[in-house]
């Protein structure tokens, strides 16, 4: 059969690097992971230095779209492979045409290819960039003895190959769509990245490793002390922690291969206005679960690593009310789908702080989740934020909805937790599972920030997060005053 002569990508760059190194299946899944994340900043960098007019990157992946950042996904063209590809017509066979393939349906801003069941190229996981500035093709392949192993490269000619590859595959599924492809590869050239690309990216792979482990003795001497002390870090990652991981990944791809389907349906014109509701619903509820993968992904990385400060990374002056734009929607769904009100207190002019905007933004709402999950129906919230000398106070409280005497004696049970394993805990009552409170402490610290927890007994939990300001920011305040 043809596909069994049609080489792997991870045999490509085996025979033109002279050596590779298997090893285990979590440390290959780490450098894969580490390199996806700096491939990640590259591009948003590289992207945001270009001329308006030019060409969007295109990014080929296996098993599912890798990137998800909005200012990034915006200047992509995705072409995902899978040998298993979610079927649109399934959603509404009554309405379309059952001869329609995915291809003919999407454009190439979103496209989805499948694989041979066969075909080597099943076992790896892959993602091969295009741009104006560079190529890079990064492989995960598993080996038949079980473990794993990660390679890459920026050389032209091994990317070529790499897409050369690929291509015979997509000719021989889909030879219409297979000449589209290979003219729109053709137009960003091979040239050889200029070292600076090479220089960032190395920078940047650098910055995703962990930091090595220090000495007992001089972590304690100069850890900070938190109420709940955090896990010992530990080059060998905690049974259940190393569980959370994979299971974060095994739910976040069919997820994401889902939304990027949804979102290719909703491109059509011809859908009924009922089945249109219902593809933006299952959109959103995919968007929300992917964010909540996110999250308790990063939290078992931070766990499994002495990634406070390696995760510290990549924080930059931003504009919270950009965020709090786009959070507060969410956080005020959230309320009304539990029956509660929201009252947010902002300043007319909000200074500029320092933190990682989309990390900043996920766990903000997943806080906010959680928040509202813990209270009674017919609870009142208010977020309050307000200045607090060189940070920005961030103040999440439930508020008494009347005034009386009798009111004012009561006092509120704090909810029922208990804990599962050493990141997450469920709650009884509501059958959540959600990241602890050390765990949250730890996300906030790697962009930034503080968390703090305090338990009113006449009001319930209220949460307050401090958030640094810009320096040029805190020079302005204090010039002001001066």
């Amino acid at each position: 059969m043809y596909e069994w002569i049609l080489p792997s990508l991870s045999e490509v760059l085996a025979e033109s690097q002279s050596t590779i190194a298997e090893c285990s299946p979590a440390k290959a899944e780490r450098q894969w992971r580490m390199s996806l994340a700096a491939t990640e900043h590259l591009l948003i960098d590289t992207l945001a230095i270009n001329s308006p007019t030019a060409a969007p990157a295109l990014v080929l992946a296996a098993p599912a779209p890798l990137f998800s950042q909005p200012a990034l996904t915006q200047n992509l063209q995705t072409v995902t492979f899978t040998a298993k590809p979610f079927n649109p017509l399934a959603l509404m066979p009554f309405q379309m045409p059952t001869t329609a393939t995915v291809v003919e349906e999407h454009s190439l801003q979103e496209a989805v290819l499948p694989l041979l069941p066969a075909d080597p190229l099943v076992a790896e996981q892959f993602c091969l960039v295009f741009t104006d500035k560079f190529r890079l093709v990064l492989v995960l392949a598993e080996r038949k003895n079980g473990n794993k192993v990660f390679s890459f490269s920026f050389e032209p000619e091994i990317v070529q190959q790499a897409w050369r590859a690929i291509g015979a595959r997509v000719m021989l599924t889909n030879p219409d769509f297979c000449a589209e492809l290979d003219a729109l590869v053709q137009q960003y050239l091979p040239v050889a990245p200029d070292y600076r690309i090479a220089m960032q990216f190395s920078q940047l792979l650098l910055q995703e490793f962990p930091e090595p482990e220090v000495s007992k003795d001089w972590e304690t001497a100069t850890s900070i002390p938190h109420p709940q002390p955090p896990i010992p870090n530990s080059p060998h990652p905690v049974p259940d922690v190393e569980l959370l991981q994979a299971f974060a990944h095994e739910v976040r791809t069919p997820l994401t291969t889902i939304r990027t389907m949804t979102r290719l349906l909703l491109k059509r014109r011809d859908l009924p206005t009922g089945v249109s509701d219902r593809l933006k619903i299952i959109d959103h509820e995919c968007t929300e679960q992917i964010d909540r993968m996110e999250l308790l992904f990063k939290a078992a990385e931070l766990e499994t690593c002495a990634a406070t400060k390696a995760t510290n990374t990549h924080l930059t002056p931003m504009s919270l009310n950009q965020v709090l734009q786009q959070s507060i929607p969410r956080w005020q769904q959230a309320a009304t789908r539990r029956n509660l009100t929201l009252e947010v207190v902002v300043p007319q002019q909000l200074p500029t702080v320092v933190s990682n905007p989309t990390m900043l933004d996920r766990v903000l709402t997943g806080l906010m989740e959680n928040f509202t999950r813990s209270l009674p129906a017919g609870s009142h919230i208010q977020v309050q934020v307000i200045p607090a000398g060189d940070q920005l106070k961030l103040q999440l409280s439930p508020q008494l909805q009347c005034q009386d005497t009798d009111a004012a004696e009561t006092f509120v049970t704090p909810p029922i937790r208990k804990a599962l394993g050493q990141l997450l805990m469920f709650q009884p009552e509501t059958g959540t599972i959600s990241l602890n409170l050390n765990a949250t402490k730890h996300l906030f610290q790697a962009i930034g920030g503080k968390l703090i927890v305090r338990q009113r007994p006449q009001y319930g939990e209220v949460l307050t997060i401090f958030l640094p300001l810009e320096v040029s920011h805190q020079q302005n305040l204090e010039l002001r005053k001066n």
